[in-house]
């Protein structure tokens, strides 16, 4: 026997309905994709030991200190003012002008000339410029710092941007931090972490609800690395039915619906 064409009305009103609410059902987000580091901490094997490795266009500081401050005058460049704010830090820091590394991984230094510093850590260049300086001076204490060491934070975080890091250390979590941290459209398993490495670009995905986060390389960040954190599911329809047209969609769900219970009645 065929089904009487208000049943048919009926059962199609009901089922758009329930198609309705599983769109509204379905942009909801699990808490357990919401939570930072979930698993136990107790056995999470961490990183302790990170030192920046200098590379091809970092702009060092270097400054050489020691007793006889004539001797040394020839090899500290003078001391400028800057009024520059990046990543939120302070203005008008005074700050030496930096040596950049160039394409062959040299700085250009006074007096002594080229020395090879990129593949170097800090301590070993450090090394090296004293070996360099032993002709000219006796026992020089000699510092070296990146002066434009900086990371990227891009997508979905409340302030995203290039951010420099007066310490030369930083941590994902930290520089996750400093962009203000993820909005809640951001996916936390799915952090991606791009790295330049011997002129290769690397990927790294990570998962901000794990403790593995803590043993991966790319916990520490380097110098120029980019983060990026991926919209949801939800962020991602929005940009389909954005703010502007919602409401239209809606009110032809509506009349649509209206419509299929005028028709059911009759």
């Amino acid at each position: 026997m065929p089904i009487p064409s208000s049943v048919s009305l009926r059962s199609k009103s009901g089922l758009l309905l329930i198609i309705s609410a599983y769109l509204i059902l379905g942009s909801c987000t699990s808490p357990k994709k919401m939570i930072y580091f979930q698993d136990s901490m107790g056995n999470t094997d961490l990183n302790k030991n990170y030192t920046p490795i200098l590379k091809t266009d970092d702009l060092l500081s270097i400054t050489v200190t020691g007793i006889d401050m004539d001797a040394i005058k020839p090899f500290n460049l003078p001391i400028i003012q800057i009024n520059s704010n990046q990543g939120g830090y302070a203005q008008g820091t005074p700050s030496p002008p930096g040596y950049l590394i160039d394409s062959e991984g040299n700085i250009d230094f006074p007096v002594v000339g080229k020395i090879k510093l990129a593949g170097l850590t800090r301590s070993a260049a450090i090394d090296l410029m004293k070996e360099q300086l032993k002709p000219y001076l006796n026992n020089p204490n000699i510092q070296v710092r990146i002066l434009n060491f900086k990371v990227t934070v891009l997508g979905e975080v409340r302030n995203p941007g290039t951010f420099t890091i007066p310490n030369e250390r930083v941590t994902l979590p930290e520089a996750l931090g400093i962009a203000g941290d993820l909005l809640i459209t951001g996916k936390r398993k799915n952090i991606l972490v791009i790295r330049d490495v011997d002129g290769k670009k690397t990927e790294t995905r990570i998962d901000l609800t794990s403790k593995q986060l803590f043993s991966s390389p790319v916990y520490y960040l380097n110098q120029n690395d980019v983060v990026y954190v991926e919209p949801n599911r939800a962020k991602i329809n929005s940009s389909v039915i954005n703010a502007s047209n919602i409401g239209i969609v809606i009110s032809i769900i509506s009349l649509v619906t209206t419509i299929v219970v005028l028709l059911a009645r009759k």
